[in-house]
């Protein structure tokens, strides 16, 4: 949860109860200036003091506090009001008083009675938290208003909320408005983060420090045009000084046990980023509840947001895989018909000329791959049982026909080549066994013949 620094702009209930003109956005484009209020930023006036006065000023009323705190004391122990046992039960109701951290103390006929607020030392509910310190610089200008209407409501308004806040910084031409972001807030409120560009006459700009923009912003006027756009809240966001983060460490804030200060200093699981802040009553305890699950909130929209992005990525992730399989097997088929037309233009380019002597070796060194391939040991054998698994897979096909396999375009290319290899050896080898056959007939009508003409002879 942000933690801001600058004092913010109060509302009064006279302020407050100011009818807001008529207008979409209550107000906006509407607010009237007064004359007489000219803006510059041109000598800004030191308002850091008055920006961070809410946490850092002490009290510097003694003899004042001694008193408040005798006074309690009294109300607390040794009340003298009724001057019989009265006064104990009496003590023992501005104990629960002080404890509960309202109500009036009556103790004494002659002195007020003491007002019992959360901030008195005895009032048990407290406690610290850490919120984050700012990190932006003066220069930055950043300007927190805390509107009282939803983020829809002024988002949608955006350019009209731009405009009245340019009308209540008096219309100057050099100066812009421009809007750094907004956030949501507990009881449909909206945090609005603004910032103001100064144009010089000779074409450079700047941004007007966060300081001086809150200053302007806190005179009565300006602060009762603000009231009636529907602003509630205004403060800096500026970084603490290391001496302003000192002395903020070093005092207590007022009705903190300077122990449990000390302890919270201690326990601090950042220092370098986050600061103790107390948390005096049930209001703040609940307005920081309400922050906490307004950012939860967020933070699990933008991890479901994430999470759709990432299952977006999942399915484009899939999609590409395939499609480089796709590809893969493409490029391949690609690479196999373009060394084919090498092969055939390497054969025309040839065609007429004697074998070169490179050109003898690697015909050799292909038959020997050939003749490895036809061995009936290595990958012959393979061939056939593939070929008997295949004959399987055909026989059980009916039985198993939900069943379905693929073969590889090459797998299936090499094997009707290998197929083919055999069926042109067995067609080569009976056309053999065939001419054997007609030669060994003559060979017998040879022998038999002269054995007819003999037994005639010599009959």
């Amino acid at each position: 949860m942000a933690f801001n620094f600058g004092a913010p702009s109060g509302t009064s209930g006279t302020a407050a109860a100011t009818a807001a003109p008529a207008g979409g956005f209550g107000g906006f484009g509407t607010t009237s200036t007064t004359a007489g209020s000219a803006f510059s930023f041109s000598a800004p006036t030191n308002t850091g003091t008055t920006a961070l006065g809410g946490l850092f000023s002490q009290p510097t009323q003694v003899p004042t506090q001694s008193n408040q705190l005798i006074n309690t004391a009294s109300a607390l122990s040794a009340p003298t009001l009724l001057g019989d046992e009265r006064d104990a039960i009496l003590a023992k109701w501005n104990q629960l008083q002080a404890f509960w951290g309202t109500g009036k103390g009556y103790f004494n006929n002659n002195i007020p009675p003491v007002e019992f607020t959360q901030e008195n030392p005895f009032c048990r509910f407290k406690a610290v938290g850490y919120s984050c310190m700012p990190s932006n610089k003066d220069e930055d200008g950043l300007v927190v208003l805390v509107f009282n209407k939803k983020e829809t409501e002024i988002r949608s308004q955006q350019q009209q909320l731009v405009e009245s806040l340019h009308k209540v910084l008096g219309g100057n031409q050099t100066l812009t408005v421009n809007v750094e972001g907004t956030k949501t807030l507990p009881d449909d409120q909206t945090e609005v983060v603004i910032y103001v560009v100064e144009r010089s006459p000779n074409g450079t700009s700047r941004r007007v420090p966060a300081t001086t923009l809150y200053a302007h912003f806190e005179q009565a006027n300006i602060k009762t045009q603000l009231q009636q756009l529907g602003v509630t809240l205004s403060m800096t966001r500026t970084e603490l000084s290391p001496a302003q983060i000192k002395q903020l460490l070093q005092n207590p804030p007022a009705g903190v046990d300077p122990i449990i200060w000390e302890q919270a200093k201690v326990d601090n699981p950042d220092s370098e980023k986050l600061i103790p802040v107390p948390m005096v009553g049930f209001k703040e305890l609940l307005r920081r509840l309400k922050v906490q699950d307004q950012m939860t909130k967020q933070h699990q929209t933008r991890l479901d947001i994430i999470s759709e992005d990432i299952s977006e990525l999942q399915k484009n992730q899939t999609t590409s895989v395939a499609k480089i399989a796709q590809y893969k097997r493409k490029l391949m088929d690609l690479s196999h018909r373009t060394l084919q037309v090498l092969i055939k233009q390497e054969i025309q380019r040839k065609s007429g000329y004697a074998i070169q002597a490179d050109e003898e070796q690697l015909r050799v060194q292909l038959d020997t791959i050939q003749g490895e391939l036809n061995a009936p040991t290595q990958f012959k054998g393979r061939l056939n049982e593939l070929m008997s698994q295949i004959r399987m897979q055909n026989h059980f096909g009916a039985v198993r026909s939900e069943e379905r396999y693929y073969i590889d375009a090459d797998l299936l290319r090499e094997i009707k080549q290998h197929l083919k290899q055999q069926q042109e050896g067995l067609s080569h080898l009976i056309s053999i066994i065939k001419d054997d056959l007609e030669d060994i007939k003559l060979v017998e009508h040879g022998l038999n013949e002269p054995i007819h003409i003999r037994g005639g002879v010599f009959s």
